[in-house]
């Protein structure tokens, strides 16, 4: 299935926690690797945006809050080099509305 291409990815989602380091389960290292930095979040919302969210997502549970969805893909930054992610999505039954919760890598690929 596609989530909708309108999903919601929170600014404070990418830059208080994607890109900046962190003692634990720091993410800012793997996304540096192709580029990513803290002073130009807006890149990797858009890539998020372009180059993962129109991919197949895969349903893998629920919680009190809403279903939560998977996909994978090749994350592409602005050095040109690919990173292989695995993002994590959840359509809040509250309000319907899709949004991006979390990054990882993809360590299957």
């Amino acid at each position: 299935m596609k989530l909708p291409i309108d999903a919601i990815i929170a600014q404070a989602k990418i830059r208080g926690y994607l890109l900046k380091w962190l003692p634990e389960n720091d993410k800012s290292l793997f996304l540096g690797q192709a580029g990513y930095i803290i002073s130009a979040p807006e890149r990797l919302e858009l890539d998020l945006r372009e180059q993962i969210l129109p991919l197949e997502a895969s349903y893998v549970g629920s919680s009190s809050f809403g279903d939560r969805y998977e996909i994978r893909g090749e994350l592409t930054g602005p050095n040109g080099k690919s990173l292989a992610v695995v993002t994590i999505w959840m359509t809040e039954y509250e309000t319907g509305q899709t949004k991006f919760i979390t990054l990882f890598p993809d360590k299957e690929s």
